[in-house]
């Protein structure tokens, strides 16, 4: 199953693939939502290679995702495979500069179950999909205008 938005960013590719890569910013935003992220490896590393473990809740159960960055290109690229109890996943961003000051990002999610309960939970995402993809939707929209509003505050 696949999930895919695109959103145009008033800002140039380098400052928006700086805040795509923050990773400290999500490790944030995910603590915020109630899980718990830990950093594997102790270098510190934010690009190709840099892992986490992700614990939380989902439908009643403790859930754990192991997240990894296969992808690191800047400005264009940028990759992070995740895996769980029987479902495997990969998430792209691609950034594609429009012009100096204006940047197309192109996010996707794909996941693909591994057991017959993670393709029964995928099959139940699928009767939800349109609607958790008009949230992704939201949420990438809110990304690009918060984006904005750091680019404009900068320059």
């Amino acid at each position: 199953m696949k999930f895919s938005v695109r959103d145009d960013i008033e800002a140039p590719i380098d400052f928006v693939f700086a805040q795509v890569s923050d990773f400290a910013a999500f490790e944030r935003l995910i603590l915020r939502r109630g899980a718990t992220v830990e950093r594997q490896g102790v270098d510190g590393n934010d690009g190709l290679g840099a892992r986490w473990k992700v614990d939380f809740v989902f439908r009643g159960k403790p859930r754990e995702v192991l997240a990894t960055v296969t992808a690191f290109d800047p400005p264009g690229n940028l990759a992070i495979s995740s895996a769980s109890s029987g479902i495997d996943g990969l998430t792209t961003v691609e950034l594609l500069a429009l012009s100096k000051s204006r940047t197309r990002l192109s996010f996707a999610q794909e996941l693909k179950p591994n057991t017959l309960a993670a393709w029964l939970m995928i099959q139940s995402l699928k009767l939800a999909k349109s609607s958790l993809e008009s949230r992704l939707r939201l949420r990438t929209t809110e990304f690009a205008k918060d984006v904005e509003r750091r680019w404009r505050s900068q320059s």
